[in-house]
């Protein structure tokens, strides 16, 4: 708002929402509030006279005042409770001729239609809307998309592994699109993803004797995550445990000797549960009962044993419907000298069972059914799919007219189509590569009352607006249908997994065991995630996802991607030797064994990384029997030198590659690589050289190999 360039106040009024505005004009200054900002002009000190006419919202075109001009473009919009000094101005007097005039509008009601209300926008998103459309504010929700509906963040640590991230703390949304929020966890990335969610209770907590049947301790834990966010990420998960480390001097036995339990825990629903020793309720063992290697054995727990000496106990609980832990009650059987203290750990949660949960379509006749789709104002689907046809139709859902459905048209093309009484539309997304290549592919297709999106793996998505006014609930009635059509046409070959609409999960694998033609699960990951195996490991297939064999490689990890390190002090160094080569067997399967068999070696690849600044240096010495070598180590000024000896009967070949002082502390990288004769050595990844050598072209029979050795 402006008067004359002089004041402003407010910021974003066309929002189409009611705003207040207040202007006064004293003789010593103009004031503007709108909305509660306010903005005051200092004004030399005059008599003003306001007159006796108002214009609200554009000035007439036979006006002959002078005062009234158009600079702008008239008014939109509407007013309301407007006062003159302190009298109200009545519309409906203005519209019977009694007060004023008017024209080319409507009196006693508001023609802009209230966009915001009720708010399409989901999650805490912010509604605003122009003359025409409404729009959703989605910074710092978490969620994405027109309506503020799709998650940004993946699902379970599960989800991040096969990003290829490395652990760390990352944000999960457990129930994706659906209405909890996401929350933050620790992902700790083994060959299995572990879930590690804190609890904000005590660290420790002692307890000592008190009367009979008094509680001597009552801890409570809670947790960054909510009650429902702790119940979908544990309900996802494959297996969840919470660890109890007890120590005990002269502990107090289990029950008193009526059989009444002492001690007690309660979980996520807040039942009680009286069971300790071990996993299960009726488990009734520590960690030492499941070994066998308690204190006394007796019994299944050390404190069980009642000495009068501290010893200690490790219960692991793992009867994931009763977890997590948050609250812990101990009391006494009266002894003054008994004493104990315990650490509860954070909740770990290892694997997430929708993520790999799948089926597999055999004949194009087949099909899976479940209940209607419910999605009338938003609905999203989300799956991965992989197979070698070059269409099928992976979800269809009928009403009497409406529909929804989404399929590969072609083998480049996924199409999402559907009709919510405005017509068919479709959005198509199209690949410069195939999608039935057998490796999967990730789709994401979503309606909402502003349009609809489809977007297949990292591919742009395709946005279809919807209309202007139109209808936008989307009426559906037949089941729906997983891998087919209610006609059994256009039936899809292949597999579909972890299939989620609407942030719900379904089991296609209970489903798939009893519908003929469906098998549960799908073989073949590698070919999807075998890249995520670098430095040289080795994809292996598990039930469930991949595994990395980092056996022949210099790094280890769920990925083989860190670095396996060693330190060596003054004369020490680290030697690996390999079998006699006439005690080898065709049948062994070492290391060596795979050396060996292949015993005359016309190329290597060798790449290590180093850090020092004690010359002179060995990096690397390889033997062979026949009186062959192979030795990379840095001379006394720290530049490298290789020396090959690939025939007894000749001298060795001798390199210096006088890149820089290598012994200077920082980590440098060298890479070997040798074809027969040609040798080419890359230093940091940047400085190359090429050497050719005389002494021969193979070796043979690999001995032994030295690391570090300060010479």
């Amino acid at each position: 708002l402006s008067l004359t360039d002089l004041i402003s106040s407010g910021a974003g009024l066309n929002d189409g929402q009611w705003h207040s505005v207040s202007l006064s004009a004293k003789w010593s200054h103009v004031s503007v509030v709108v909305d509660g900002d306010i903005a005051i002009h200092p004004l030399v000190a005059v008599l003003m006279d306001s007159g006796e006419t108002y214009y609200f919202g554009y000035c007439p075109h036979n006006s002959s005042d002078s005062g009234c001009s158009r600079p702008l473009a008239g008014f939109q919009g509407c007013l309301r409770l407007i006062t003159i000094g302190d009298k109200a101005v009545d519309p409906l007097s203005v519209q019977q001729g009694a007060l004023g005039s008017f024209g080319d509008l409507q009196i006693d009601s508001c023609g802009i239609t209230d966009r915001c209300l009720p708010s399409y926008c989901e999650h805490g998103g912010e509604c605003s809307q122009s003359w025409e459309t409404f729009s959703c504010d989605c910074r710092g929700t978490g969620y994405t998309g027109e309506t503020c509906h799709s998650s940004v963040y993946e699902r379970s640590c599960e989800a991040h592994k096969y990003q290829g991230n490395p652990s760390g703390l990352y944000y999960v949304d457990a129930d994706g699109s659906g209405p909890l929020g996401p929350f933050l966890v620790y992902c700790n990335m083994t060959d299995a993803a572990w879930t590690v969610m804190q609890h904000g209770g005590p660290v420790a907590v002692t307890v000592r004797g008190a009367p009979r049947g008094v509680p001597r301790s009552a801890a409570s834990f809670a947790y960054a995550a909510g009650t429902g966010q702790l119940r979908a990420a544990v309900g996802l998960a494959e297996h969840c445990e919470q660890r109890l480390a007890l120590r005990c001097g002269t502990a107090q036995p289990p029950d008193s000797p009526d059989g009444t339990p002492l001690s007690w825990w309660v979980g996520r629903t807040n039942e009680t549960h009286t069971y300790w020793r071990g996993s299960l309720p009726d488990a009734q063992k520590c960690t030492c009962g499941f070994q066998g290697n308690c204190v006394d054995s007796q019994y299944y727990c050390n404190c069980d044993a009642d000495r009068n000496e501290w010893t200690s106990d490790t219960i692991v609980l793992s009867h994931k419907e009763h977890l997590p832990v948050t609250q812990i009650v101990m009391t006494d059987t009266g002894r003054p000298h008994s004493e104990a203290a315990y650490t509860l750990g954070p909740l770990l949660c290892r694997g997430d069972e929708s993520f790999w949960n799948s089926a597999s379509f055999n004949t194009e006749t087949s099909y899976l059914h479940f209940p209607t789709f419910r999605g009338e104002l938003t609905a999203d689907v989300c799956f991965f799919f992989k197979t070698t046809v070059s269409s099928g139709v992976f979800v269809e859902n009928l009403g009497i007219t409406d529909f929804i459905r989404i399929e590969l048209r072609a083998p480049t093309e996924v199409t999402f189509s559907f009709d919510v009484g405005n017509g068919p539309c479709e959005v198509t997304v199209q690949s410069p590569t195939p999608f039935n290549d057998n490796r999967w592919h990730k789709v994401k297709a979503e309606r909402n009352v502003k349009g609809a999106s489809l977007q297949v793996d990292q591919l742009p998505p395709k946005i279809q607006p919807a209309p202007a006014d139109g209808h936008v609930r989307l009426q559906l009635n037949s089941q729906l249908f997983i891998g087919g059509t209610a006609n059994r046409q256009k039936g899809f070959l292949g597999c579909i997994r972890s299939l989620q609409l609407n942030g719900v999960a379904l089991d296609l694998e209970e489903r798939a065991t009893v519908t003929p033609g469906v098998e549960p699960g799908c073989a073949g990951h590698c070919s999807s995630y075998g890249y995520l195996c670098r430095n040289g490991g080795r994809c292996r297939e598990k039930h469930k996802g991949i595994t990395c064999d980092c056996a022949f490689s210099a790094y280890d990890g769920p990925f083989c991607s860190n670095e396996i390190s060693a330190y060596f002090e003054t004369g020490s160094s680290m030697t690996y030797n390999f079998q006699e080569y006439y005690t080898l067997s065709e049948n062994s399967s070492s290391l060596a064994s795979s050396l060996h068999r292949d015993v005359t070696l016309t190329r290597e690849m060798i790449t290590l990384s180093f850090r020092t600044t004690r010359t002179p240096s060995l990096l690397l010495y390889v033997s062979y029997f026949y009186e062959e070598y192979l030795s990379v180590f840095l001379a006394n000024n720290g530049s490298l030198q290789i020396r090959y000896k690939l025939d007894q009967h000749q001298d060795p070949d001798a390199f210096n590659f006088d890149f820089k002082n290598m012994a200077d502390g920082h980590l440098h990288q060298v890479k070997i690589n040798r074809e027969e004769g040609v040798v080419v050595v890359e230093v940091n990844q940047s400085t190359r050289k090429q050497v050719i050598l005389s002494s021969g072209t193979e070796f043979n029979a690999v001995k032994s190999l030295i690391l570090g050795k300060f010479l």
